[in-house]
């Protein structure tokens, strides 16, 4: 599975004075097991192009190809490609209807035309994945809390078996406890399914910990593409457009500066603990 971006441009109140470029000639790969993250100011294009990569956005110009085929083209499959291309919005809320959990869940895989048992097994286990426990299963998901409505939308999309599962601010609004949990979920189903992550977020904690490349969105355009500790380096350039890194990022050149010769790459808790007890030869 390969998800090509090809030199894709959309405009909002496209022929009038108030035309803005959303997106301005993006070009992008997303390959089969990759975990990325997608970072940028508000307005910088990030949800105007998740929305582009399973066709509920059309472009002005360039296109997007799923296995090699352009998901544009007239008579292209969308509604199959939904279910390979998986998009949970910021706001699960805009994703529930059903009167319970349980057929909540069951109603992506039903519409694949499953037989029951297949649906209802596929609902059960995208449930377990996220950590909903059976009581919650036939609770109206209005009646839930906010980190538990996020957990059934995710599942929603889980149920549909994605090849790409794109997840714009998962942890909103949740607890440090909470966040942790769920991201270490969707690690664990990212390594153990092979499934591909697009994780769209704000905090540059969680992307450091947990995905393998950044993508740095700014007035429409892709300005970094590459390792968590290669982008988080420009940690300069990032503040010019509105971004940050990692704290650590800037406790460790701190450091640097009081006189510590201190690798200035970690990006994370536990590489700046083992980059300083280097430093002091305890490593």
């Amino acid at each position: 599975m390969k998800l090509i971006v090809d030199h894709l441009r959309y405009e909002y109140n496209k022929g009038t004075q108030l035309s803005v470029a959303a997106l301005d000639d993006v070009n992008l790969v997303l390959k089969a097991g990759e975990f990325i993250g997608l970072i940028g100011h508000t307005g910088s294009g990030k949800s105007t192009l998740v929305q582009h990569l399973n066709a509920l956005l059309t472009p002005d110009s360039g296109t997007v190809y799923f296995d090699g085929e352009d998901i544009f083209e007239k008579g292209y499959d969308k509604k199959s490609l939904r279910g390979k291309v998986g998009l949970v919005f910021q706001y699960p809320e805009h994703q529930l209807f059903e009167e319970n959990v349980f057929k909540e869940v069951c109603f992506g895989p039903h519409n694949l035309g499953l037989d029951r048992r297949t649906v209802e097994l596929r609902a059960y286990e995208a449930l377990k994945q996220v950590g909903m426990e059976d009581e919650y299963f036939y609770q109206s998901p209005f009646d839930l809390s906010g980190g538990q409505k996020r957990r059934v939308a995710i599942a929603s999309v889980l149920a549909m078996k994605p090849e790409i599962l794109i997840l714009d601010e998962p942890t909103a609004g949740l607890d440090p406890k909470g966040r942790t949990e769920l991201l270490d979920r969707i690690k664990t189903l990212q390594k153990e399914a092979g499934i591909t992550v697009l994780l769209v977020s704000h905090s540059m904690e969680d992307v450091a910990e947990y995905v393998d490349r950044i993508i740095v969105m700014d007035h429409g355009k892709v300005q970094y593409d590459d390792t968590p500790r290669e982008v988080f380096s420009h940690y300069q350039e990032l503040e010019q457009m509105g971004l940050s890194a990692p704290q650590v990022t800037y406790i460790l050149s701190d450091l640097n500066e009081k006189g510590l010769v201190l690798d200035q790459t970690a990006t994370t808790i536990n590489e700046a603990k083992d980059t300083i007890l280097k430093c002091f030869g305890m490593r």
